[in-house]
């Protein structure tokens, strides 16, 4: 997946504040997204139609800043199969992200997206070979028995289907990050935002002439909103990445239940059940403890690193 040709992009800084900061933004332009997403729903708009508006509106923002900004140059990329692959991934996470948020309530599908790092620790091992300790496994136990809590298996509290693919969602947002965690080696923020689009926006445009139809003026404004507020969240997402590591600002991740549960309370009148504020607590804690660990084992591997320089140095 990695690849390392050669870009105009700056190496990232790392800036751990500046980073959580911009993830907390982004984390409320997401939330306020994915009720939008569930309104559109509501007011017939296929899937297929909220994915294109969502991507499509977004290559027309980003060129008029460029083009503003006399910084067209900056889309240019050497990477063009590692961002098609990233494409890939994208639209499938996105189409199970929406929809665990039209089948769900804002609050349980915002619950079991915080799975996202305990699926990071597994494709972790599978993918980059590392070694977990016990923390993280025990995080990973824990996460789980969370997830268990909320979804009740058996017990009609929460809809299978529903739990499966906020669970599948998530599992896409820890392989997008790594990806994208790979890509802000040599890509800028809005690069990466725009060829997602580039290439996504074309293959949802494909179901349009099955799917798309008239609207209201309400509808419309959900889809600019859609488009516009998603934009920006996904700036602000990848360059949050720019900044910090995943393991780090994926913390912020956690203040969505705030928003999911707010928007929950005024618009749907819905409030987290009693199992999912027995669940979430253990799921946040465990993203919690792997964020500390990956936290601590990213310092230790800086610390060997000066020192094996410092001992090349006699």
């Amino acid at each position: 997946m990695p690849s390392a040709p050669t870009s105009p992009a700056s190496p990232p800084q790392h800036r751990p504040l500046l980073a959580l900061l911009i993830r907390l933004g982004a984390i409320a332009a997401i939330s306020t997204m994915t009720a939008l997403v569930k309104l559109a729903s509501a007011h017939g708009v296929h899937l297929a139609e909220i994915m294109f508006w969502r991507q499509g509106l977004t290559i027309p923002i980003i060129l008029a800043w460029v083009m503003a900004t006399g910084s067209l140059a900056q889309l240019k990329t050497n990477r063009p199969k590692t961002h098609a692959v990233r494409g890939i991934y994208g639209m499938i996470g996105m189409v199970l992200n929406f929809s665990a948020f039209i089948m769900l309530p804002l609050a349980e599908a915002t619950t079991f997206g915080f799975t996202a790092p305990i699926f990071a620790v597994i494709l972790s091992v599978i993918l980059l070979k590392e070694k977990v300790g016990i923390y993280r496994s025990a995080a990973v136990a824990l996460g789980f028995i969370g997830v268990i809590v909320i979804a009740q298996p058996g017990s009609g509290h929460i809809q299978p289907l529903g739990a499966a693919v906020a669970l599948g969602a998530a599992f896409m947002i820890a392989l997008i990050s790594i990806q994208v965690a790979d890509l802000n080696r040599t890509e800028k923020p809005l690069t990466i935002v725009f060829w997602f689009a580039a290439f996504s926006t074309p293959v949802a445009a494909l179901f349009l002439p099955f799917v798309g139809k008239a609207h209201d003026g309400t509808t419309w404004a959900l889809l600019a909103g859609i488009g516009v507020v998603g934009t920006v969240g996904q700036l602000l997402l990848t360059a949050a990445l720019r900044y910090g590591a995943v393991a780090s600002v994926i913390v912020m991740d956690y203040s969505s239940l705030i928003w999911a549960t707010l928007y929950g309370w005024l618009i749907w009148d819905q409030l987290p059940p009693t199992a999912t504020w027995l669940g979430a607590p253990m799921i946040i804690a465990a993203g919690l403890v792997i964020a500390w660990r990956e936290h601590h084992l990213h310092r230790r591997r800086l610390e060997a690193a000066r020192l094996a320089e410092k001992e090349a140095a006699l």
